[in-house]
């Protein structure tokens, strides 16, 4: 027995329908998917699953003429199981009912092909899906006497369905008599038993801290026939300091209108559920408009110490600086030539941004001439690496240059050696960090930050972009060919 979905529908007289509380579990769809074979319907997102679950009870705005579907005397159900008409197909069996302006949705397992329906006595998981509703509809009946009050129970949902249902299986479904146990707010309940990761419970003032570190990843070659590559690496770390053996925490991640999708998303094991739409987002896939675009939001019980909320991948359209090298041998000296470009959309506000330029199997240098357009030049102890040091800002026009010549004493011993810079292949590699700014637009602030403890919690966030294996090649000589599923 187990669940595919569970909603929680407000739909009060005259109004329209909205989703109060949703939950959904993978494994068990993998399951799912795996049992029903080639008649297995997905569960689609919440608001086509709402708009098809209100049509066939009946209470849309333009539902009451007779639909032949629907209404025939061939569908006349003394049960309150639903086939639920989807894109896909039929979504069967939904178990639904209504009751003081909410409709009470789940959506059970059933382990075999539905080419032909089995009777709804011999699919166990329908009477476990009705008890755990029921136990649901107790809950929010008792003792509720204004809109505050079914909020305040609504907020409870999370880690009471947590506790009641665990990946999808009904462990008690009477959740009314679990509230009593379980819940951190109920008078005179006993000391709630704590998840595993949390080891430690916080006394003090309540205060979350979230912070988004982006780290980009780019090869560039200018070069026709060898085309740059880039990628966002990101990472959600977070502390919570919150008071109780189990509380409830949900951040939020944003984005912008012109922001780009996050992609392999994996999280914490805090996190006690996730929409479908923020697993299935991968990389491979080709991003459209139709890409999930958030907001991404991870309930939670947080561990006592700092943890990582979640990793993610992003393809941002531009990498944040363009650049070109050129390299190459005049006698007995090396000319070279950098570019350097900052796209529009970053924020021109560096903590630090410099282009290093090492140069291996050679010996020190002996002679150096260069004119730079911006910021500054210098030569390590080591006289083996060049340090363009630019500062914490471009100029106006975003664009910078470095040019010169440079020879070298004959190789020693103590100079660095490195057997793929033979000759003229070389590279300049970019050190930068920039603050309160991410690549991909994503944001989280103290209004995507819920708690759900007495209290009010100071909430701080910030967000910041660094540079990673940043390296732009000499187009003059021949450069390592990196592949995507190689290098990211």
């Amino acid at each position: 027995m187990a669940l595919r979905g569970l909603w929680l529908i407000g739909h009060p007289e005259g109004a329209r329908g909205t989703i109060l509380f949703s939950r959904r579990y993978p494994t068990v769809e993998k399951r799912a998917k795996f049992h029903n074979g080639d008649t297995y319907v997905p569960v689609p997102e919440d608001g086509p699953f709402l708009k098809a679950l209100l049509f066939e009870l009946r209470l849309g705005d333009e539902d009451h003429n007779f639909v032949e579907r629907r209404d025939g005397c061939s569908r006349i159900s003394k049960t309150s199981v639903y086939a639920v008409q989807t894109e896909r197909g039929d979504l069967w069996p939904v178990v639904a009912f209504q009751k003081s302006g909410l409709i009470y949705a789940g959506l059970p397992l059933v382990e075999q092909s539905l080419r032909v329906r089995p009777p709804l006595i011999g699919i166990s998981g329908v009477s476990h899906t009705f008890a755990l509703l029921s136990g649901l509809l107790a809950f929010m009946n008792s003792s509720q006497k204004n809109d505050a009050e079914r909020n305040g129970k609504i907020a409870q949902l999370p880690g009471l369905v947590m506790q009641a249902c665990p990946l999808g299986t009904p462990l008690d479904t009477n959740l009314h008599s679990a509230l009593l146990e379980h819940s951190p707010i109920a008078p005179g309940s006993p000391p709630q038993k704590p998840p595993a990761w949390r080891t430690s419970t916080y006394k003090g003032k309540p205060q979350v801290n979230a912070c988004i570190v982006e780290k980009v990843k780019s090869v560039q070659y200018d070069k026709r026939d060898m085309a740059d590559m880039w990628q966002v690496y990101g990472t959600v770390t977070c502390k919570c300091d919150i008071e109780g053996a189990a509380p409830n925490v949900t951040v939020s991640l944003n984005l912008p209108a012109n922001g780009s999708p996050l992609q392999d998303i994996l999280v914490h094991p805090c996190v006690t559920s996730l929409d479908s739409a923020v697993l299935t987002s991968s990389s491979v896939d080709v991003v459209d408009d139709s890409a999930f675009s958030g907001p991404y939001k991870f309930p939670l019980i947080p561990p006592p110490d700092v943890f990582n909320l979640c990793f993610y991948t992003s393809q941002v359209p531009v990498p944040p600086i363009l650049g070109f090298y050129q390299l190459k041998e005049e006698e007995s000296q090396w000319k070279f030539t950098i570019h350097l470009k900052l796209h529009e959309s970053v924020k021109n506000t560096f903590e630090y941004c410099e282009a290093r330029i090492p140069f291996f199997n050679r010996g020190p240098i002996t002679h150096l001439e260069y004119k730079v357009s911006y910021g500054q030049l210098e030569v390590s102890k080591e006289k083996s690496l060049l340090v363009w040091v630019i500062g914490q800002k471009f100029p106006r026009s975003l664009e910078i240059s470095l040019s010169g010549t440079v020879a070298f004493a004959p190789a020693s011993p103590q100079q660095p050696v490195d057997p793929l810079c033979t000759g003229g292949t070389a590279y300049v590699k970019l050190y930068f960090r920039i603050l309160d700014f991410t690549l991909t637009g994503c944001y989280t602030d103290q209004h995507s930050i819920q708690v759900f403890s007495s209290g009010k919690p100071k909430i701080s966030t910030a967000r910041e972009v660094l540079s990673s294996d940043y390296y732009i090649w000499n187009s003059k000589a021949p450069a390592p060919v990196l592949f995507r599923t190689l290098l990211f």
